[in-house]
């Protein structure tokens, strides 16, 4: 029982040192980084990081609000508001459970900024989490000042790539050994075909590795010793020939976004997310497994209709956007 007692006043004592301390600073503009930049004035997009997690959150703010669908895989997701409706933002955050505390910042934030206080005005955001505990050594995790912070710092038609908000301290290719893992991040892709534009984002955080269009492995499963490469179903082999355990390092989830301003119901945003999130096995091997919790948003700023292009065909365009926005985290 004292052992037990002991190390919950040794958590408490991290818990309440962690949180009290390193969490000041707050970073929204990071000109080292690699932009994407894309012609979506409906769609403002907002960072903040604690540097002393590192840690941070990414938002997706809609001003003249959004319908959105979402496609949950995976054993271990993390949500906030799941589901699909109206929306004003979607908050990506790192800091697993804590950190879909983000999301509430992100909904004062907008709040506000409202003049009215009616039942209508209550900003609606969702949101989803990862875990990025591993390999640091605190419990600094998104809160409502940062997820705040991210909403009043987001600006139309830029989007940082890399090691940056909700992605500034994933990985990708744990699987069966984290020795093999490497940093993952957030990235992102955009095209415009006709009238409708399309633009994708991720968190990259997966349990599995990253393959490149030609089926190569782009990042994770890499030893690094001597830079080889291999498959997870090559390390399950493996480790089946050495007698090693099957077991996984669960906590890993990848989350992605498909926005376009093309007019879609409620059941052609389900699909057009399953459709996306369904394509992902591509990039992503193995995805949606036990282990990950894996969440795909899909979201709709109604603004255009185009009888030549449908919701099919969109989900076609959208995937390999969300493959394209996936490899440019890992571009050099």
């Amino acid at each position: 029982m004292d052992k037990y007692k002991n190390t919950l006043i040794i958590s408490l004592i991290i818990i309440i040192s962690s949180n009290l301390s390193g969490t000041d600073e707050i970073r929204t503009q990071f000109d080292e980084a690699k932009t994407l930049d894309i012609d979506f004035n409906s769609l403002r997009i907002g960072t903040a990081e604690y540097p002393d997690g590192p840690t941070g959150c990414t938002v997706f703010y809609f001003p003249k609000g959004a319908q959105c669908a979402v496609d949950q895989r995976g054993g271990f997701s993390g949500t906030y508001m799941m589901g699909d409706g109206y929306v004003d933002a979607i908050c990506y955050a790192g800091g697993s459970l804590l950190g879909v505390e983000a999301s509430a910042g992100v909904a004062k934030g907008i709040f506000n900024r409202r003049e009215s206080y009616s039942w209508y005005d209550i900003p609606v955001v969702r949101g989803a989490i990862i875990y990025d505990f591993l390999p640091r050594a605190n419990l600094v995790y998104p809160d409502v000042t940062l997820g705040k912070a991210a909403f009043e710092s987001a600006v139309p038609n830029k989007f940082y790539i890399g090691r940056y908000g909700a992605g500034c301290h994933a990985s990708v290719g744990v699987g069966f050994d984290p020795k093999y893992a490497q940093w993952g991040g957030q990235g992102g892709a955009f095209r415009q075909v006709d009238n409708v534009k399309i633009a994708a984002f991720i968190v990259c955080n997966a349990l599995g590795a990253i393959h490149g269009r030609k089926g190569e492995i782009v990042a994770g499963n890499k030893d690094r010793k001597t830079g080889e490469t291999f498959s997870t179903a090559e390390a399950v082999e493996r480790r089946i020939k050495t007698g090693k355990k099957l077991t996984t390092s669960s906590g890993r989830t990848t989350l992605l976004l498909i926005v376009t301003n093309l007019k879609l119901d409620h059941r052609e945003l389900r699909s057009l997310a399953r459709q996306v999130n369904a394509a992902m096995g591509r990039v992503i091997q193995p995805l949606a497994a036990f282990d990950d919790g894996d969440v795909t948003y899909a979201v709709s700023t109604n603004e255009v209709s185009n009888s030549n292009i449908g919701v099919t065909a969109l989900g076609v365009l959208a995937s390999e956007l969300a493959w394209d926005a996936t490899l440019s985290i890992f571009e050099e």
